[in-house]
């Protein structure tokens, strides 16, 4: 792997962990969602990245902890709905719950393990503003061994919460990118939801 692909892959790799870590709710209050609420919202998943990243503990207490952040501030049925895509309007309720959980845990260790790879890296937020409906929050992410590189956070409260709803890296979709993971992994499984869910349960 050259040096170019691999900085490829630990940006793609930071914005999964970010995606995973902070696809995060917060109770929405009274007023509508502004634009400081929303470079709140980024600031306070930041933290939490840049902490546990440079913690100086095992991987395996670094997952821990993310698993524990995820489970805390995600909103993972949105997050699990829409990696699904089409499947999830055939698949019945109990299906969804399954695969939901299954998806969460599938995350947080898929990209958990990589925390090692950022220690000493952090990111910072560098402004924010209204687009259309929902927010854009522009950050920079700092690695060890390369340039800097922008991350754009969306944010919105059409859930009821002050949500972080995807993501772009680069300009590359995060969300998409799960969402064509998600089908390509359902795909070699013949459209097989049920084998899916088993199988998530142990990949990652």
């Amino acid at each position: 792997m050259t040096r170019m692909q691999n900085n490829i892959t630990r940006r793609s790799a930071l914005a999964g962990l970010v995606a995973a870590t902070g696809v995060a709710g917060f109770a929405a209050p009274a007023f509508a969602l502004n634009t400081a609420q929303a470079e709140r919202l980024i600031n306070g998943m930041i933290t939490e990245i840049n902490r546990i990243i440079n913690s100086g503990r095992s991987e395996r207490q670094m997952i821990a902890q993310f698993e524990a952040v995820f489970t805390k501030y995600s909103d993972v049925p949105i997050i699990a709905r829409s990696a699904l895509g089409v499947t999830a309007r055939s698949a019945s309720s109990a299906q969804m719950s399954a695969f939901t959980d299954a998806f969460s845990g599938y995350l947080s260790r898929k990209y958990g393990k990589r925390f090692r790879e950022f220690v000493g890296g952090r990111l910072e937020v560098k402004s924010a503003r209204p687009v259309k409906t929902f927010f854009e929050v522009k950050t920079t992410a700092f690695l060890q061994g390369e340039s800097p590189f922008e991350v754009i956070f969306l944010v919105s409260d059409k859930s009821g919460r002050n949500l972080f709803f995807n993501m772009y890296i680069e300009g590359v979709n995060m969300l998409a990118s799960e969402r064509a993971e998600i089908g390509a992994m359902l795909d070699r499984r013949g459209g097989n939801l049920d084998r899916l869910i088993a199988d998530l349960k142990k990949a990652g």
